[in-house]
């Protein structure tokens, strides 16, 4: 009987034996893998630009260098345009909500500053509009144009520089 019991015990001992091999392969795999991890994707230490990062540095204003007046970030009106247009059947009721396309943080604060210039100057370019042009889409290309040449006009005059560069419709409804 001792035989079996010394047998029995010698067989628990290699199956530790593996268990605490299986764990520490385990282990130095999880470490390598870590490692690895923080080597290529974290790594965070100040190397020197390459050719692409020093073609996209950055200017004082934060604006990358390279383009003329930096990169276009867009000005949402508050609050959407509702007008009534005439036309030749009947007056048509019309909404156009109206974000402006501006080129750097400077022109975006300045744009910020005068919101009620700009909602006075294109509502009155809108409502200068006829139902029956607004229908088509070269009228209301030409509606938006008009708007923009207004708006840079009334622009100029106060902040003394072309501050919008574009005038965008996001929605244009009319019944």
């Amino acid at each position: 009987m001792a035989a079996d019991g010394d047998l029995k015990l010698a067989e628990s001992k290699g199956g530790l034996k593996k268990i605490i091999m299986l764990a520490g392969a385990l282990i130095v795999v999880l470490v390598l893998g870590a490692g690895a991890y923080f080597y290529f994707l974290g790594s965070n230490s100040a190397e020197p630009a390459t050719d692409a990062q020093a073609a996209v540095s950055q200017n004082a204003d934060g604006n990358p260098v390279g383009t003329p007046e930096g990169n276009a970030l867009y000005v949402a009106m508050p609050r959407p345009f509702v007008f009534n247009v005439p036309g030749s059947a009947r007056d048509r009721l019309v909404q156009i909500k109206v974000q402006l396309l501006v080129r750097g943080s400077n022109n975006e604060t300045i744009a910020l500053r005068h919101i009620p210039l700009i909602e006075a100057s294109l509502l009155a370019a809108f409502s200068s509009a006829n139902a029956d042009e607004l229908v088509t889409t070269t009228g209301k290309d030409a509606l938006k144009n008009k708007a923009l040449s207004d708006l840079q006009q009334a622009l100029l005059e106060v902040a003394g520089s072309v501050v919008v560069e574009e005038v965008l419709f996001t929605s244009f409804v009319m019944q």
